[in-house]
Protein backbone atom coordinates (compact mmCIF):
# COMPACT_ATOMS: atom_id res chain seq x y z
CA UNK A 1 0.00 0.00 0.00
CA UNK A 2 2.87 2.39 0.83
CA UNK A 3 4.53 1.55 -2.49
CA UNK A 4 1.30 2.38 -4.32
CA UNK A 5 1.06 5.79 -2.67
CA UNK A 6 4.67 6.44 -3.60
CA UNK A 7 3.91 5.64 -7.25
CA UNK A 8 0.91 8.00 -7.25
CA UNK A 9 2.92 10.85 -5.76
CA UNK A 10 5.73 10.27 -8.32
CA UNK A 11 3.26 10.26 -11.18
CA UNK A 12 1.64 13.50 -10.03
CA UNK A 13 5.07 15.12 -9.73
CA UNK A 14 5.91 14.29 -13.36
CA UNK A 15 2.61 15.77 -14.54
CA UNK A 16 3.22 19.00 -12.66
CA UNK A 17 6.69 19.37 -14.18
CA UNK A 18 5.34 18.87 -17.67
CA UNK A 19 2.65 21.48 -17.08
CA UNK A 20 5.16 23.99 -15.68
CA UNK A 21 7.39 23.69 -18.77
CA UNK A 22 4.52 24.83 -21.02
CA UNK A 23 3.44 28.50 -21.22
CA UNK A 24 0.59 29.59 -18.87
CA UNK A 25 -2.92 29.15 -20.16
CA UNK A 26 -6.37 28.56 -18.76
CA UNK A 27 -6.49 25.03 -20.13
CA UNK A 28 -3.26 24.02 -18.41
CA UNK A 29 -4.66 25.20 -15.09
CA UNK A 30 -7.72 23.10 -15.63
CA UNK A 31 -5.54 20.11 -16.45
CA UNK A 32 -3.57 20.50 -13.25
CA UNK A 33 -6.72 20.69 -11.18
CA UNK A 34 -8.20 17.68 -12.94
CA UNK A 35 -5.01 15.70 -12.35
CA UNK A 36 -5.23 16.21 -8.61
CA UNK A 37 -8.88 15.20 -8.44
CA UNK A 38 -8.68 11.94 -10.42
CA UNK A 39 -6.93 8.62 -10.07
CA UNK A 40 -4.62 7.32 -12.79
CA UNK A 41 -5.50 4.21 -14.75
CA UNK A 42 -3.38 1.11 -15.23
CA UNK A 43 -2.17 2.23 -18.66
CA UNK A 44 -1.09 5.60 -17.29
CA UNK A 45 0.85 3.95 -14.52
CA UNK A 46 2.56 1.66 -17.03
CA UNK A 47 3.59 4.59 -19.23
CA UNK A 48 4.73 6.91 -16.49
CA UNK A 49 6.38 4.38 -14.21
CA UNK A 50 8.24 1.67 -16.10
CA UNK A 51 9.83 0.45 -12.89
CA UNK A 52 6.49 -0.68 -11.38
CA UNK A 53 6.35 -4.25 -10.10
CA UNK A 54 3.72 -6.54 -11.81
CA UNK A 55 3.04 -8.22 -8.45
CA UNK A 56 1.61 -4.92 -7.22
CA UNK A 57 -0.83 -4.94 -10.14
CA UNK A 58 -2.10 -8.38 -9.10
CA UNK A 59 -2.61 -7.24 -5.51
CA UNK A 60 -4.46 -4.13 -6.65
CA UNK A 61 -6.66 -6.20 -8.92
CA UNK A 62 -7.57 -8.68 -6.18
CA UNK A 63 -8.37 -5.87 -3.74
CA UNK A 64 -10.50 -4.19 -6.36
CA UNK A 65 -12.44 -7.40 -6.98
CA UNK A 66 -12.97 -7.85 -3.26
CA UNK A 67 -14.29 -4.30 -2.99
CA UNK A 68 -16.70 -4.92 -5.89
CA UNK A 69 -17.97 -8.15 -4.30
CA UNK A 70 -18.55 -6.38 -0.99
CA UNK A 71 -20.46 -3.58 -2.72
CA UNK A 72 -22.67 -6.05 -4.64
CA UNK A 73 -23.46 -7.97 -1.44
CA UNK A 74 -24.47 -4.74 0.29
CA UNK A 75 -26.77 -3.89 -2.60
CA UNK A 76 -28.45 -7.34 -2.53
CA UNK A 77 -29.00 -7.26 1.24
CA UNK A 78 -32.67 -6.25 1.96
CA UNK A 79 -33.22 -3.26 4.15
CA UNK A 80 -35.77 -3.98 6.92
CA UNK A 81 -37.67 -1.23 8.66
CA UNK A 82 -39.73 -1.83 11.80
CA UNK A 83 -40.95 1.74 12.25
CA UNK A 84 -44.77 1.92 11.78
CA UNK A 85 -46.28 4.55 9.52
CA UNK A 86 -48.61 5.88 12.24
CA UNK A 87 -47.92 5.35 15.94
CA UNK A 88 -50.78 3.89 17.99
CA UNK A 89 -50.57 5.39 21.49
CA UNK A 90 -53.55 3.39 22.81
CA UNK A 91 -51.85 0.01 22.35
CA UNK A 92 -48.75 1.06 24.29
CA UNK A 93 -50.57 2.77 27.20
CA UNK A 94 -49.47 1.41 30.57
CA UNK A 95 -52.66 2.41 32.40
CA UNK A 96 -56.12 1.70 30.95
CA UNK A 97 -58.37 4.42 32.41
CA UNK A 98 -60.68 7.09 31.07
CA UNK A 99 -58.35 9.92 32.14
CA UNK A 100 -55.45 8.42 30.18
CA UNK A 101 -57.71 7.91 27.16
CA UNK A 102 -58.97 11.50 27.19
CA UNK A 103 -55.46 12.88 27.72
CA UNK A 104 -54.19 11.08 24.59
CA UNK A 105 -57.12 12.45 22.56
CA UNK A 106 -56.40 15.99 23.83
CA UNK A 107 -52.68 15.66 23.05
CA UNK A 108 -53.46 14.67 19.47
CA UNK A 109 -55.91 17.57 19.07
CA UNK A 110 -53.41 20.16 20.36
CA UNK A 111 -50.32 18.73 18.67
CA UNK A 112 -50.89 20.02 15.15
CA UNK A 113 -53.15 22.62 13.61
CA UNK A 114 -53.79 20.51 10.49
CA UNK A 115 -54.30 17.31 12.54
CA UNK A 116 -52.84 14.93 9.99
CA UNK A 117 -53.86 11.24 10.16
CA UNK A 118 -56.97 12.14 12.16
CA UNK A 119 -59.03 9.39 10.50
CA UNK A 120 -56.50 6.70 11.41
CA UNK A 121 -56.34 8.08 14.95
CA UNK A 122 -60.13 7.88 15.38
CA UNK A 123 -60.27 4.30 14.10
CA UNK A 124 -57.46 3.30 16.47
CA UNK A 125 -59.25 5.00 19.36
CA UNK A 126 -62.50 3.19 18.56
CA UNK A 127 -60.69 -0.15 18.41
CA UNK A 128 -59.29 0.20 21.94
CA UNK A 129 -62.39 1.65 23.63
CA UNK A 130 -63.34 -1.59 25.38
CA UNK A 131 -59.84 -1.92 26.86
CA UNK A 132 -60.23 1.46 28.58
CA UNK A 133 -63.87 0.85 29.53
CA UNK A 134 -65.21 3.95 27.74
CA UNK A 135 -67.34 2.32 25.01
CA UNK A 136 -70.56 3.54 26.72
CA UNK A 137 -69.36 7.07 27.54
CA UNK A 138 -70.93 9.86 25.45
CA UNK A 139 -68.23 12.35 26.43
CA UNK A 140 -65.54 10.18 24.81
CA UNK A 141 -67.46 9.97 21.52
CA UNK A 142 -67.85 13.74 21.41
CA UNK A 143 -64.12 14.16 22.06
CA UNK A 144 -63.34 11.89 19.10
CA UNK A 145 -65.71 13.82 16.83
CA UNK A 146 -64.03 17.06 17.94
CA UNK A 147 -60.73 15.75 16.53
CA UNK A 148 -62.02 16.43 13.00
CA UNK A 149 -60.99 19.77 11.45
CA UNK A 150 -63.78 22.33 11.18
CA UNK A 151 -65.08 24.18 8.14
CA UNK A 152 -63.18 22.80 5.16
CA UNK A 153 -65.29 19.62 4.71
CA UNK A 154 -68.62 21.41 4.35
CA UNK A 155 -70.08 20.81 0.84
CA UNK A 156 -70.54 23.97 -1.24
CA UNK A 157 -73.01 22.71 -3.84
CA UNK A 158 -75.51 19.95 -4.53
CA UNK A 159 -73.04 17.66 -6.28
CA UNK A 160 -70.58 17.70 -3.39
CA UNK A 161 -73.40 16.99 -0.96
CA UNK A 162 -74.82 14.01 -2.85
CA UNK A 163 -71.47 12.51 -3.88
CA UNK A 164 -70.22 12.52 -0.28
CA UNK A 165 -67.68 15.33 -0.11
CA UNK A 166 -64.57 14.02 1.75
CA UNK A 167 -65.88 10.40 1.79
CA UNK A 168 -63.14 8.97 3.99
CA UNK A 169 -63.79 11.42 6.81
CA UNK A 170 -67.58 11.14 6.55
CA UNK A 171 -67.49 7.33 6.59
CA UNK A 172 -65.26 7.43 9.67
CA UNK A 173 -67.81 9.46 11.64
CA UNK A 174 -70.68 7.29 10.34
CA UNK A 175 -68.87 4.21 11.69
CA UNK A 176 -68.49 5.97 15.03
CA UNK A 177 -72.22 6.77 15.14
CA UNK A 178 -73.08 3.17 14.22
CA UNK A 179 -70.95 1.93 17.10
CA UNK A 180 -72.86 4.26 19.41
CA UNK A 181 -76.16 2.91 18.05
CA UNK A 182 -75.09 -0.72 18.51
CA UNK A 183 -74.04 -0.09 22.12
CA UNK A 184 -77.14 1.93 22.98
CA UNK A 185 -75.37 5.27 23.51
CA UNK A 186 -77.84 8.05 22.70
CA UNK A 187 -76.37 11.29 21.30
CA UNK A 188 -77.33 14.76 22.49
CA UNK A 189 -77.88 18.14 20.86
CA UNK A 190 -74.28 19.23 21.40
CA UNK A 191 -73.18 16.44 19.06
CA UNK A 192 -75.57 17.82 16.42
CA UNK A 193 -73.87 21.23 16.62
CA UNK A 194 -70.43 19.58 16.29
CA UNK A 195 -71.46 17.60 13.20
CA UNK A 196 -73.02 20.74 11.70
CA UNK A 197 -69.77 22.67 12.09
CA UNK A 198 -67.69 19.86 10.59
CA UNK A 199 -69.79 18.50 7.67
CA UNK A 200 -72.60 21.02 7.24
CA UNK A 201 -76.33 20.50 7.06
CA UNK A 202 -76.08 18.34 3.91
CA UNK A 203 -73.43 15.99 5.32
CA UNK A 204 -74.18 12.29 5.62
CA UNK A 205 -73.09 12.02 9.30
CA UNK A 206 -75.69 14.63 10.25
CA UNK A 207 -78.36 12.64 8.41
CA UNK A 208 -77.30 9.55 10.36
CA UNK A 209 -77.56 11.56 13.58
CA UNK A 210 -81.13 12.64 12.73
CA UNK A 211 -82.21 9.05 12.08
CA UNK A 212 -80.70 7.97 15.40
CA UNK A 213 -82.49 10.76 17.28
CA UNK A 214 -85.79 9.68 15.72
CA UNK A 215 -85.62 5.97 16.52
CA UNK A 216 -83.50 5.61 19.65
CA UNK A 217 -85.79 7.59 22.01
CA UNK A 218 -88.69 5.41 20.82
CA UNK A 219 -86.93 2.21 21.84
CA UNK A 220 -85.20 3.53 24.97
CA UNK A 221 -88.23 3.07 27.24
CA UNK A 222 -90.10 0.47 25.18
CA UNK A 223 -89.07 -2.49 27.35
CA UNK A 224 -91.44 -3.26 30.27
CA UNK A 225 -88.44 -4.53 32.27
CA UNK A 226 -86.18 -1.50 32.74
CA UNK A 227 -82.61 -2.21 33.77
CA UNK A 228 -80.09 0.03 35.52
CA UNK A 229 -77.53 1.60 33.26
CA UNK A 230 -74.88 0.27 33.47
CA UNK A 231 -75.94 -3.23 34.47
CA UNK A 232 -74.27 -4.13 37.80
CA UNK A 233 -71.47 -6.69 37.84
CA UNK A 234 -72.72 -8.39 41.02
CA UNK A 235 -73.98 -11.88 40.10
CA UNK A 236 -76.57 -11.95 42.88
CA UNK A 237 -78.09 -8.67 41.70
CA UNK A 238 -78.20 -9.91 38.12
CA UNK A 239 -79.90 -13.13 39.29
CA UNK A 240 -82.58 -11.13 41.12
CA UNK A 241 -83.26 -8.99 38.05
CA UNK A 242 -83.48 -12.07 35.81
CA UNK A 243 -85.84 -14.02 38.06
CA UNK A 244 -88.06 -10.96 38.57
CA UNK A 245 -88.28 -10.49 34.81
CA UNK A 246 -89.30 -14.12 34.21
CA UNK A 247 -91.84 -14.11 37.05
CA UNK A 248 -93.78 -11.11 35.69
CA UNK A 249 -96.12 -13.55 33.89
CA UNK A 250 -97.80 -13.96 37.29
CA UNK A 251 -98.10 -10.70 39.26
CA UNK A 252 -98.40 -12.62 42.55
CA UNK A 253 -95.02 -14.30 42.18
CA UNK A 254 -92.66 -13.93 45.11
CA UNK A 255 -88.88 -13.71 44.84
CA UNK A 256 -86.98 -15.30 47.72
CA UNK A 257 -83.23 -15.44 48.35
CA UNK A 258 -82.06 -18.54 50.23
CA UNK A 259 -78.68 -19.47 51.68
CA UNK A 260 -77.52 -23.08 51.36
CA UNK A 261 -75.97 -22.93 54.82
CA UNK A 262 -79.51 -23.26 56.17
CA UNK A 263 -79.59 -26.83 54.81
CA UNK A 264 -77.82 -29.55 56.74
CA UNK A 265 -75.11 -31.52 54.92
CA UNK A 266 -74.97 -28.93 52.10
CA UNK A 267 -71.63 -29.01 50.28
CA UNK A 268 -71.89 -25.73 48.33
CA UNK A 269 -72.04 -22.57 50.43
CA UNK A 270 -73.80 -20.21 48.04
CA UNK A 271 -77.02 -18.28 47.46
CA UNK A 272 -80.21 -19.31 45.64
CA UNK A 273 -82.71 -16.88 44.07
CA UNK A 274 -86.08 -18.64 43.77
CA UNK A 275 -89.32 -17.47 42.17
CA UNK A 276 -92.70 -19.09 42.90
CA UNK A 277 -96.33 -17.95 43.00
CA UNK A 278 -99.34 -19.18 45.07
CA UNK A 279 -100.84 -20.73 41.91
CA UNK A 280 -97.69 -22.76 41.38
CA UNK A 281 -97.79 -23.87 45.01
CA UNK A 282 -101.37 -25.07 44.51
CA UNK A 283 -100.46 -26.89 41.28
CA UNK A 284 -97.59 -28.63 43.05
CA UNK A 285 -99.91 -29.62 45.90
CA UNK A 286 -102.41 -31.16 43.44
CA UNK A 287 -99.71 -32.97 41.47
CA UNK A 288 -99.86 -36.77 41.54
CA UNK A 289 -97.40 -38.40 43.91
CA UNK A 290 -96.66 -41.15 41.37
CA UNK A 291 -95.51 -38.72 38.65
CA UNK A 292 -91.98 -37.34 38.90
CA UNK A 293 -90.96 -33.72 38.61
CA UNK A 294 -87.80 -32.62 36.85
CA UNK A 295 -85.11 -30.02 37.41
CA UNK A 296 -84.16 -28.85 33.92
CA UNK A 297 -81.46 -26.55 32.73
CA UNK A 298 -79.26 -24.69 32.64
CA UNK A 299 -80.97 -22.14 30.42
CA UNK A 300 -79.45 -18.74 29.64
CA UNK A 301 -81.06 -15.33 29.91
CA UNK A 302 -79.42 -12.09 28.80
CA UNK A 303 -79.76 -8.76 30.59
CA UNK A 304 -78.31 -6.32 28.08
CA UNK A 305 -74.63 -7.35 28.01
CA UNK A 306 -74.78 -9.70 31.02
CA UNK A 307 -75.99 -13.31 31.05
CA UNK A 308 -76.88 -15.79 33.77
CA UNK A 309 -78.05 -19.42 33.93
CA UNK A 310 -81.34 -20.49 35.51
CA UNK A 311 -83.18 -23.76 36.20
CA UNK A 312 -86.85 -24.78 36.22
CA UNK A 313 -88.83 -27.23 38.33
CA UNK A 314 -91.42 -28.69 35.98
CA UNK A 315 -93.51 -31.78 35.23
CA UNK A 316 -94.73 -33.46 32.07
CA UNK A 317 -97.97 -32.05 30.62
CA UNK A 318 -101.30 -33.33 31.94
CA UNK A 319 -102.81 -34.62 28.71
CA UNK A 320 -106.21 -35.41 30.25
CA UNK A 321 -106.60 -31.82 31.42
CA UNK A 322 -105.43 -30.41 28.05
CA UNK A 323 -107.83 -32.66 26.12
CA UNK A 324 -110.66 -31.63 28.40
CA UNK A 325 -109.89 -28.00 27.58
CA UNK A 326 -110.03 -28.72 23.85
CA UNK A 327 -113.37 -30.52 24.09
CA UNK A 328 -114.88 -27.88 26.36
CA UNK A 329 -117.58 -25.71 24.77
CA UNK A 330 -117.33 -22.03 25.49
CA UNK A 331 -120.19 -19.58 25.47
CA UNK A 332 -120.81 -17.10 22.75
CA UNK A 333 -118.98 -14.39 24.64
CA UNK A 334 -115.66 -16.17 24.01
CA UNK A 335 -116.34 -17.89 20.70
CA UNK A 336 -117.90 -15.60 18.11
CA UNK A 337 -117.46 -17.86 15.07
CA UNK A 338 -121.06 -19.10 15.34
CA UNK A 339 -122.70 -16.08 16.88
CA UNK A 340 -126.53 -16.19 16.85
CA UNK A 341 -128.22 -12.82 16.62
CA UNK A 342 -131.78 -12.81 18.11
CA UNK A 343 -133.27 -10.71 15.32
CA UNK A 344 -135.76 -11.27 12.52
CA UNK A 345 -137.53 -14.07 14.38
CA UNK A 346 -134.47 -16.33 14.95
CA UNK A 347 -134.42 -17.92 18.39
CA UNK A 348 -131.01 -18.86 19.87
CA UNK A 349 -130.70 -22.49 20.98
CA UNK A 350 -130.91 -23.24 24.67
CA UNK A 351 -127.59 -23.68 26.46
CA UNK A 352 -126.84 -25.85 29.39
CA UNK A 353 -125.32 -24.28 32.45
CA UNK A 354 -121.69 -25.43 32.43
CA UNK A 355 -118.71 -24.49 34.58
CA UNK A 356 -115.54 -24.49 32.48
CA UNK A 357 -112.08 -25.23 33.72
CA UNK A 358 -109.59 -22.41 33.56
CA UNK A 359 -106.04 -22.96 32.43
CA UNK A 360 -103.25 -21.39 34.45
CA UNK A 361 -100.45 -19.50 32.76
CA UNK A 362 -98.03 -22.00 34.27
CA UNK A 363 -99.69 -24.96 32.50
CA UNK A 364 -98.10 -24.96 29.10
CA UNK A 365 -98.38 -27.48 26.26
CA UNK A 366 -94.88 -28.82 26.95
CA UNK A 367 -95.31 -29.13 30.73
CA UNK A 368 -96.30 -27.49 33.99
CA UNK A 369 -93.74 -25.12 35.56
CA UNK A 370 -93.73 -25.06 39.37
CA UNK A 371 -90.74 -22.80 40.16
CA UNK A 372 -87.57 -21.27 38.73
CA UNK A 373 -84.26 -20.46 40.36
CA UNK A 374 -80.71 -19.24 39.79
CA UNK A 375 -77.83 -20.38 42.01
CA UNK A 376 -74.37 -19.03 42.57
CA UNK A 377 -72.62 -22.26 41.51
CA UNK A 378 -75.22 -23.98 39.24
CA UNK A 379 -74.31 -27.41 40.65
CA UNK A 380 -76.47 -30.41 41.53
CA UNK A 381 -75.78 -29.94 45.23
CA UNK A 382 -77.06 -26.35 45.16
CA UNK A 383 -80.19 -27.47 43.27
CA UNK A 384 -80.77 -30.25 45.81
CA UNK A 385 -80.54 -27.62 48.55
CA UNK A 386 -83.11 -25.57 46.63
CA UNK A 387 -85.60 -28.48 46.67
CA UNK A 388 -85.08 -28.96 50.41
CA UNK A 389 -85.60 -25.25 51.05
CA UNK A 390 -88.83 -25.25 48.99
CA UNK A 391 -90.06 -28.26 50.95
CA UNK A 392 -89.37 -26.48 54.24
CA UNK A 393 -91.11 -23.27 53.10
CA UNK A 394 -94.68 -24.20 52.26
CA UNK A 395 -94.28 -27.15 49.85
CA UNK A 396 -94.31 -30.33 51.95
CA UNK A 397 -95.48 -32.42 48.98
CA UNK A 398 -91.96 -32.30 47.50
CA UNK A 399 -90.94 -34.84 50.16
CA UNK A 400 -93.37 -37.36 48.62
CA UNK A 401 -92.79 -36.69 44.91
CA UNK A 402 -89.72 -38.15 43.14
CA UNK A 403 -87.42 -35.38 41.85
CA UNK A 404 -85.12 -36.13 38.91
CA UNK A 405 -82.34 -34.10 37.30
CA UNK A 406 -82.65 -33.54 33.56
CA UNK A 407 -79.77 -31.38 32.45
CA UNK A 408 -80.37 -32.11 28.77
CA UNK A 409 -83.90 -30.80 28.31
CA UNK A 410 -86.18 -31.64 25.38
CA UNK A 411 -88.09 -28.38 25.61
CA UNK A 412 -86.85 -27.35 22.17
CA UNK A 413 -88.09 -30.59 20.59
CA UNK A 414 -91.45 -30.15 22.31
CA UNK A 415 -91.74 -26.62 20.95
CA UNK A 416 -91.08 -27.83 17.40
CA UNK A 417 -93.65 -30.60 17.86
CA UNK A 418 -96.27 -28.15 19.15
CA UNK A 419 -95.65 -25.78 16.25
CA UNK A 420 -96.06 -28.67 13.81
CA UNK A 421 -99.35 -29.66 15.40
CA UNK A 422 -100.59 -26.08 15.28
CA UNK A 423 -99.71 -25.78 11.57
CA UNK A 424 -101.45 -29.09 10.82
CA UNK A 425 -104.56 -27.95 12.65
CA UNK A 426 -104.58 -24.66 10.75
CA UNK A 427 -104.25 -26.47 7.44
CA UNK A 428 -107.05 -28.84 8.39
CA UNK A 429 -109.35 -25.95 9.29
CA UNK A 430 -108.59 -24.13 6.05
CA UNK A 431 -109.40 -27.23 3.99
CA UNK A 432 -112.81 -27.79 5.71
CA UNK A 433 -115.65 -26.28 3.63
CA UNK A 434 -117.70 -23.61 5.42
CA UNK A 435 -121.18 -24.50 6.60
CA UNK A 436 -124.09 -23.09 4.65
CA UNK A 437 -126.24 -20.47 6.33
CA UNK A 438 -129.64 -21.74 7.23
Amino acid sequence: MIRRLHILIKHSHHKMLNAASTPYSGSSLVNITTTHSTYCTKSQRTDSSPDEDPQDDKEDKSKKEQAQNTTSQQRKRPVKSFVPAVRNPFASASEKTKDVYMSMVNIFSERDVHRRNHVEFIYAAMKHMSEFGVEHDLEVYKALINVMPKGKMIPQNLFQAEFMHYPKQQQCIIDLLEQMEDLGVMPDYEMEAMLLNIFGRQGHPLRKYWRMMYWMPKFKNASPWPLPNPVPDDTLTIAKLAVERMCTVDPRSQITVYETKEVEDALDQTWIVSGMSPDQTQLLKEHSRQRAVYIEGPFMIWLRNRSINYFTLRADPDMEFLNALQNQKFDDGDDVTHLNVPLFGSVPPSRKNQVGKLRSVHQQDDGTIFAICATGTSTKDSLLSWIRLLEANGNPSLGEIPVLFRFHSNVGEKAVQIEGQAKAATTRNDSTPPESNR
